[in-house]
């Protein structure tokens, strides 16, 4: 039996400086989300008061929501109520995303909104026909129908890269996708009360004659 006090202490001591370093750097690496790795998610409950002191201290902040399951840093707004103070460099890249990603984004958000209504799942998926077919009726008519597809497909692509999107594994059959609930965080209720108006100025900006909405920010890393 070791009675050594001091040594007793380390432990757990050393144990929670581990967790706290390993879970910063999967938080600046990109989202967490709780059905990736349970362990470490009971760990950012537990530590959630330090980590938020600690990437605070890196102008950043954590947006955390238990009851979806997911976490991820995001960039703390300048209230420019020192103009003094120096200006942080910004840890979180902002994403200026195309038209057609933007769209994409919107349209997956209001199907998010349409399961919650119904209440009969929590879980969105849809084959890469179900996301085309949302698609292309905003998108100008193409008499190279492969061509459109592949188009569609680059922006899956992307939508898979910021985060919004989960491509599941299948033995066999069309490609299906998981959309990410951490979607609702970024294009939220008010948006998607504007979402009619929204897509009249995405036709417009289809014709030609008007700017394309504003491009979303701060996409997870």
């Amino acid at each position: 039996m070791d009675d050594d006090p001091g040594q007793a202490r380390d432990g757990p001591a050393t144990s929670a400086g581990a967790d706290l370093s390993t879970l910063v750097i999967t938080l600046l690496k990109g989202v967490m989300y709780r059905d990736g790795d349970e362990r470490l998610w009971g760990a950012l409950l537990a530590l959630q008061p330090r980590v938020r002191d600690y990437v605070a201290v890196l102008g950043l902040e954590l947006m955390l929501d238990e009851s979806e399951g997911y976490a991820f840093l995001k960039g703390r707004p300048d209230t420019g109520e020192d103009e003094a103070a120096p200006k942080l460099p910004r840890l979180v890249a902002r994403r200026p995303l195309s038209f057609p990603v933007s769209l994409l984004l919107a349209l997956l958000r209001k199907k998010l909104a349409e399961l919650d209504a119904g209440g009969s799942d929590t879980r969105l998926v849809l084959t890469r026909d179900d996301i085309v077919e949302l698609v292309r009726v905003f998108l100008p008519q193409s008499s190279n129908e492969a061509r459109l597809i592949d188009q569609i497909e680059t922006h899956i692509n992307k939508v898979v890269e910021l985060g919004f999107l989960r491509r599941l594994k299948a033995a066999s059959g069309p490609a299906s996708y998981e959309v990410r609930r951490i979607l609702k965080a970024f294009v939220d209720a008010q948006w998607l009360a504007d979402f009619d108006t929204r897509l009249a100025a995405y036709q417009a900006q289809l014709s030609g004659t008007e700017a394309a909405p504003g491009d979303a920010d701060d996409a997870p890393a």
